[in-house]
């Protein structure tokens, strides 16, 4: 009989102290826009999206000529899935990568290049 009050009292006080545990996470991180990306795509997407982010030529004309928006290309660096094995991951100082995504339910392909704090969108191509 005792041993099972010790037990009931132990599970108490680990319940009360988990629970306000807890209830500290929440507190602090509740009203911050905190998150954790922890596979390669999104972590990588995330950066990209975190630098300045610059056009070439070729797809600046794709957007003034509305064929694309500039929206659609948020949206596939958003959802996109980058083909690392057809990306240049190890050149320095910039490292180009390759997203493929959708823009208005065509498929599409991005190349965009990464250097310090800017990105550039080199290529668009639509299939």
């Amino acid at each position: 009989m005792d041993i099972m009050h010790n037990m009931k009292k132990r599970f108490t006080l680990y319940g009360f102290g988990f629970a306000m545990g807890i209830g500290l996470v929440f507190f602090f991180l509740g009203g911050k826009d905190s998150s954790c990306n922890w596979m390669p795509n999104a972590r990588m997407l995330q950066i990209i999206r975190s630098k300045q982010i610059f056009y070439s030529t070729e797809v600046q004309d794709k957007i003034n000529s509305v064929i694309i928006d500039s929206t659609d290309i948020s949206l596939i660096l958003i959802n996109g899935d980058i083909d690392f094995s057809k990306s240049q991951v190890k050149n320095n100082p910039c490292r180009k990568y390759l997203i493929n995504g959708e823009i208005k339910k065509q498929k599409a392909t991005l190349i965009v290049k990464i250097c310090d704090s800017i990105a550039t969108i080199e290529t668009l191509k639509l299939y």
